[in-house]
């Protein structure tokens, strides 16, 4: 069945991570699909969010950044993604089920230049369910639909089978190997390599 995503009309924005590029469209603070809402986060989602996944160590495993001890590191990271998407440097949605409104994960596009790359994470509770993957096409869909955007891409470590596959389900073709790109503090520490995932306009 085909992805139906539900977005608002397109606003004009001079604010972009890369100087190169003089106007692109803002992403829409809310997108939604036939089974989740994804939406610009506030503050106030911070105790959800540590609930459902930002403090379980399970799912920070191969993730850039240590889960969070209290509901304080939480809101100190809703504040710093708030600020990013009011420059323009990233834009983080909260991933909530359309019927419950319960928070399940988040997503975050960075565009720079002619690319978004994406980065996501899901709560242990709902993995296996297809609404990483679901997330992940709503974004591309948007991205690829802006006449500046020509490739989504996204990284994960090599032994990270089930974020490989969602990116391969959302349409996403495995370029290859970058070696030693990420620093993952919950493993080894060391840089690793990942795989390369990317889907472009014909």
């Amino acid at each position: 069945m085909r992805l139906k995503v539900y977005l608002p009309r397109r606003q004009l924005t001079a604010t972009s991570a890369d100087p190169t590029v003089s106007f692109i469209v803002k992403p829409p603070e809310t997108i939604r699909t036939d089974r989740l809402v994804l939406q610009k986060p506030a503050p106030r989602d911070a105790p959800e969010i540590f609930r459902s996944y930002a403090g379980d160590p399970v799912v920070s495993k191969y993730l850039s950044w240590y889960p969070h001890r209290t509901v304080v590191d939480t809101t100190d990271f809703l504040v710093l993604a708030d600020h990013a998407w009011d420059r323009g440097d990233g834009y983080a949605w909260v991933i909530r089920l359309r019927t419950e409104r319960r928070v399940i994960g988040m997503i975050e596009g960075r565009i720079q230049g002619p690319r978004m790359e994406l980065g996501y994470v899901l709560a242990h509770a709902w993995w296996g369910k297809g609404y990483a993957t679901e997330a992940v096409k709503a974004v591309s869909a948007w991205a690829l639909g802006q006449d500046s955007i020509h490739r989504v891409w996204a990284v994960c470590d090599v032994e990270n089978d089930a974020s490989a596959r969602v990116l391969e389900k959302a349409g996403m073709e495995r370029e290859g190997v970058l070696r030693r790109w990420i620093v993952l503090p919950n493993r080894s520490g060391l840089p690793r390599d990942v795989y390369c995932y990317a889907i472009v306009k014909p």
